[in-house]
C-alpha cells in the first residue's frame, strides 16, 4: 500500500527522521525508511498517523505483521514496542552502542528486531562520530 506523501512527511517529521524502534538516523542511509503500520493492516490496523511509525528497513522487515515476540530471558510472549502508546525510555536504555531491553516488551523487541546486529552497531558508531547518535 502506498502511503500518501503528506502523511509520510508527517510520520517522518514526528520521528525526527529516525527509526522509532532502533533510533538509527535516516541521514546517510542508502535505503529509504519504511512507514510501518504499528498495528499491521492484516490485523485491521488503519493507515492513519496514530498507527504509523518510521522504521529502518531492517526493523520494518523483521517486525513484519507481528505484534508479539518471545522475551529471550523468560520465554514469555510479549507485545512488541508500540511507539504510539509507549515511551521508549520505559522499555529501553543505552549501554554504549547497544540497546538494552528493560521490560518484557523491550527485551522481546530488541531480540525480534535484532536491534544490536553488527551492522546497526557499526552505523551507531559512525553516527556518534558525526554527532547524529540520539543518546535519547
Amino acid at each position: 500500500m502506498t502511503i500518501p506523501a503528506a502523511l509520510r512527511r508527517s510520520v517522518i517529521q514526528r520521528a525526527e527522521d529516525r527509526c522509532e524502534y532502533c533510533c538509527l538516523s535516516q541521514a546517510a542511509q542508502e535505503a529509504l525508511f519504511h512507514v510501518d503500520h504499528v498495528i499491521p493492516r492484516a490485523a485491521g490496523g488503519p493507515t492513519v498517523l496514530q498507527n504509523l511509525a518510521l522504521a529502518c528497513v531492517s526493523c520494518s522487515l523483521r517486525k513484519g505483521a507481528r505484534q508479539t515476540a518471545e522475551d529471550p530471558d523468560t520465554g514469555l510472549k510479549a507485545p512488541l514496542f508500540n511507539p504510539r502508546h509507549s515511551n521508549w525510555h520505559e522499555h529501553f536504555e543505552w549501554e554504549g552502542l547497544r540497546i538494552l531491553g528493560l521490560t518484557l516488551t523491550g527485551r522481546a523487541t530488541v531480540s525480534a528486531l535484532s536491534m544490536n546486529r553488527p551492522l546497526a552497531l557499526a552505523i551507531r558508531s559512525e553516527e556518534i562520530l558525526r554527532g547524529r547518535h540520539p543518546k535519547r
